[in-house]
């Protein structure tokens, strides 16, 4: 089994760049990108409140689906924030929601929070977003959800985090497979933060040939709530896949070092504790 690398994203001091018009918009450098890149290391561990090296990005798994990604330049991002990160002062730049349940969000988010990101807009008309934050580009595609009469289109984001060469994608509460045009969307995703529960998002073999499908170079699960749901989506992956459970909440990466085959690689949830 390769080694797994440790590494990345560079993010500026923070700007908001605020709803830009088409033609100023920063182009995504994930859309159509397929080529896998080889190489994998281990690297040292560190606090979440010390920045990662340059050209690294470190995606530490607090709970559920939420996930703390931070650059270099001391950006903190939070995936499917529902207003408790633990025992911590950090108040984070940037906050993804999804609104499938309440464990993905939160009506009353911190006001000391710059960008709170709704995945979701006017009932069945979706939500864009296109932000500019430092070196960062954070960008959503939208799709259909389950809901009380049947299926809210466009009320859930995959958001796409870009930065430093990497495409870092988070699924959401993902209820179908994306349709050509999503996937177009999406682009190549060299990291992706996918649920596998199994159930209350999409069945297990619909997510595994969502996961075949966009190629990425690192797979973290999430969503799961029992050992036994994280084994069975383990062992449904194909071979072609590696698997590494780091015994931990967090991992850096970095462009250079991405693994050359692709690798589901386990964090285990915990919340942040300063």
């Amino acid at each position: 089994m390769p080694r797994f690398a440790l590494a990345l994203l560079v993010l500026a001091p923070l700007l908001f760049a605020g709803p830009l018009a088409a033609q100023d918009r920063q182009p995504s450098h994930c859309i159509a990108m397929a080529e896998a890149i080889p190489g994998a290391t281990y690297l040292h561990k560190a606090s979440f409140r010390t920045a990662p090296a340059p050209d690294r990005v470190r995606i530490s798994y607090i709970a559920h689906a939420s996930f703390l990604i931070q650059s270099a330049g001391g950006v903190n991002v939070v995936t499917d924030y529902t207003g408790f990160l633990g025992v911590t002062t950090l108040v984070p730049d940037v906050v993804t929601m999804n609104h499938a349940h309440a464990t993905h969000w939160t009506a009353s988010p911190d006001p000391a929070i710059r960008h709170v990101l709704k995945g979701w807009g006017p009932y069945r008309q979706g939500i864009e977003h296109h932000l500019e934050v430092g070196d960062m580009l954070i960008r959503n595609v939208s799709t259909d959800i389950r809901s009380f009469d049947g299926v809210e289109e466009k009320g859930n984001s995959i958001f796409i985090f870009e930065v430093a060469g990497l495409c870092v994608g988070h699924l959401g509460h993902l209820h179908h497979e994306p349709n050509e045009e999503q996937y177009a969307g999406i682009g190549r995703l060299d990291v992706v933060m996918a649920a596998v529960d199994g159930g209350r998002t999409v069945d297990l073999p619909t997510m595994i040939r969502i996961l075949s499908r966009l190629r990425s170079s690192v797979v973290i699960p999430m969503h799961w709530f029992d050992e036994w749901t994280l084994d069975a989506f383990l062992l449904g992956m194909p071979e072609t896949f590696d698997v590494i459970d780091i015994g931990d909440n967090s991992v850096e990466v970095s462009l250079r070092d991405l693994p050359s085959r692709p690798t589901v690689v386990v964090l285990r949830p915990r919340f942040l504790e300063d």
